[in-house]
């Protein structure tokens, strides 16, 4: 029913910046990101309502990252500052028409749409 469509991956230096971009092709209630690193479990990265722009995050990530969203081109964006190689994961885009509560985005579970992934390399 609603498909996703991540972009903007790519490889660059310790303290780089990169801004992924999730296009839906319809309107949810919460799209949010999650990261996958090699032999690691799913992670949440941040997430946003579509009504009211509240915003959650994972809080290991110090303010590092910025979810944001553009509601005319049912599009949201992750802005990546001050990467470190621990950063590096697949990077999925997820989304939810329920009106799941924020507390629960943590969960990949509580999603029913996901992208394809892009690939966010951090190395020298």
């Amino acid at each position: 029913q609603v498909q996703l469509v991540e972009s903007g991956g790519g490889w660059v230096q310790p303290g780089g910046y990169l801004k992924l971009s999730c296009v839906s092709s319809g309107r949810t209630y919460v799209m949010g990101w999650f990261r996958q690193a090699p032999g690691k479990e799913r992670e949440f990265v941040a997430g946003i309502r579509w009504s009211d722009g509240h915003t959650k995050y994972h809080d290991s990530l110090n303010g590092r990252f910025t979810i944001s969203q553009d509601k005319d081109k049912n599009t949201v964006y992750l802005e990546m500052n001050g990467l470190y190689p621990k950063d590096t994961a697949v990077y999925y885009c997820a989304a939810d028409r329920a009106p799941v509560p924020a507390y629960r985005w943590t969960n990949f579970l509580e999603f029913d749409y996901w992208g394809q992934g892009t690939q966010v390399t951090v190395s020298s």
